[in-house]
């Protein structure tokens, strides 16, 4: 009987290998010898340089349900243009900052949007209400300071915001608590029972902020809040509006003073003769600049020649 060998599957394949002559021709790498490390002289070497600080991100633009909307108005006083084809919106929950320089249509505009001037032709709608389809739901969602206000001016004080509030529908109850409280906040408290004809410039328009706040609006108009109201008060003053906004309401002012603008407001539009020239949050209209700067850049500043009013401070 014949015994069959199995193969061995361990066995080595001695036969040629076909890759060896590319094996033997490639050339064998050479390596520097390692050697020793020397400590590094870090007296030559340059300071760290310091982490950039993050941009901060500009406060959202959303308009997607403005707290205003305005469009294609326009108003003219015989030849000149007033508010001229303006469209605006303004995002709810902002501080809004409405600047331009005199004559420049801030509070005609305003006064369109408040309801007290009829423009030529235009919409304007307040969170949900035409002011002109729906004037009486519009203006109860407003609480108004305009320029130059006229108030009942033989009542006291709190007699005046104790009105106020109650023409807003308000029980005498929480109108009387609620005056007393505005009163206090701004230090008008000793003067509550004085005829606002016998107030000065400064808390005249302290009584007229508090008779816009009194029913709780949710959208504040306040052309020039600031004007004539001292540093103490108009620092109260700026509290109760960023209270205001951060409850969720929305305040548009107009002022002169560009340093306010910037400290309080996070949203700006710049309008110069009756025509929207920017706006936007703070940063992106700033563009790199002070708003001071970049609102007499946008407006088109001029400079004296320095012979226009040569004689001036001749001869003293």
């Amino acid at each position: 009987m014949e015994t069959m060998t199995q193969p061995n599957p361990y066995q080595l394949d001695e036969s040629p290998n076909p890759y060896e002559p590319l094996r033997a021709a490639a050339p064998t790498p050479e390596y520097d010898s390692p050697q020793p490390s020397e400590s590094p002289d870090l007296s030559t070497l340059p300071p760290p340089t310091p982490p950039t600080p993050p941009t901060p991100t500009p406060p959202a633009y959303d308009l997607t349900h403005p707290a205003v909307e305005i469009v294609g108005l326009h108003k003219s006083f015989g030849d000149k243009h007033a508010v001229d084809n303006l469209t605006m919106a303004v995002p709810s929950g902002c501080m809004f900052g409405f600047v331009g320089p005199n004559g420049a249509g801030k509070t005609t505009t305003l006064s369109m949007v408040t309801g007290l001037l009829r423009p030529d032709y235009g919409t304007i709608r307040l969170l949900d209400f035409d002011v002109w389809e729906h004037p009486v739901a519009a203006k109860a969602l407003i609480g108004v300071l305009p320029d130059g206000l006229r108030l009942f001016d033989r009542l006291s004080g709190l007699e005046m915001l104790q009105l106020s509030a109650e023409l807003h529908g308000i029980s005498p109850q929480v109108a009387h608590e609620r005056a007393q409280q505005l009163l206090e906040a701004l230090d008008l408290a000793k003067d509550a029972d004085i005829m606002v004809a016998d107030y000065s410039a400064g808390m005249t328009k302290k009584i007229g902020l508090a008779c816009a706040l009194v029913h709780n609006p949710k959208l504040l108009i306040l052309d020039e809040p600031f004007e004539a109201v001292d540093p103490v008060s108009g620092q109260v003053i700026r509290e109760i509006l960023r209270q205001f906004v951060a409850a969720g309401g929305t305040v548009i002012m107009s002022s002169h003073v560009m340093e306010l603008v910037e400290t309080l407001c996070d949203v700006v539009g710049v309008i110069a003769a009756g025509h929207l020239l920017a706006a936007g949050p703070l940063e992106s209209v700033r563009a790199g600049k002070s708003l001071q700067d970049r609102f007499v850049e946008l407006v088109g500043g001029r400079d004296l020649d320095g012979e226009g009013l040569s004689w001036l401070g001749q001869g003293h």
